[in-house]
Parts: structure tokens; C-alpha cells; sequence
């Protein structure tokens, strides 16, 4: 199903920005939505946000204003902005892609995200 390769995270004070990658080793076009998903320890995975192949963008109403998902095609690669970080957003950042032929989901490997105080 291919291979889901982020990169980006890190420990940030609060209002700080950072920006993730996720590569993919396949081209983009075999995915209809792509996204990032994060999960708070004791927590349930969250969507943080989702960019179509027609462009649509969709945000957690927690990051809207904050964060700006966004792709390049020819590098089979997304990303995710966030700026104004606040310590609610310390998570492991998952990226995610669906697959245009099958709806099965590949998942990144997780990358750490810390806001500090």
C-alpha cells in the first residue's frame, strides 16, 4: 500500500511555530483524502485536518486559524503549518493517507510534537 514518511516535530515553546512533512512513497494521485491525526496520551486519536485531491480542506475547530494543511504533488509530499502552538497541541502527529481505489488508510509513523509553557 505504500509508505508514509514524516518528518518535522519537535519541542516548541507555546507560540511557536513548526511545520511536519509526510512524504509518500507513491505518487499522490492514488490518494483522495490526505490528513494528519494526533493523539494526547490518554487520549483518543484526533483529526487535526484533511486536504481532498480536489483541494478541499477541512480543520479541527481546535486548530482552525492556527494551522494550515497543504500538498505538493510533485514531491508526493503534505504538510501541516502550525503556528500559534499552545500546550493542548502536544501530541504524537500522525499523517494519513486514503486511497483512491481501495478506502483502506496508510498511517505515518508518528512524529513527537511538545509545546512548552
Amino acid at each position: 500500500q505504500g509508505q508514509l514518511v514524516e518528518s518535522g516535530g519537535g519541542l516548541v515553546q507555546a507560540g511557536g511555530s513548526l511545520r511536519l512533512s509526510c512524504t509518500a512513497s507513491r505518487s499522490t494521485f492514488n490518494f483522495n483524502t490526505m490528513g494528519w491525526y494526533r493523539q494526547a496520551p490518554g487520549k483518543q486519536r484526533e483529526l487535526v485536518a484533511t486536504v481532498s485531491s480536489d483541494g478541499r480542506t477541512n480543520y479541527a475547530d481546535s486548530v482552525k486559524g492556527r494551522f494550515t494543511i497543504s500538498r505538493d504533488n510533485v514531491k508526493n509530499t503534505w504538510y501541516l503549518q502550525m503556528n500559534s502552538l499552545k500546550p493542548e497541541d502536544t501530541a504524537v502527529y500522525y499523517c494519513s493517507a486514503q486511497s483512491r481505489f481501495t478506502n483502506g488508510i496508510n498511517w505515518g509513523q508518528g512524529t513527537q510534537v511538545t509545546v512548552s509553557s
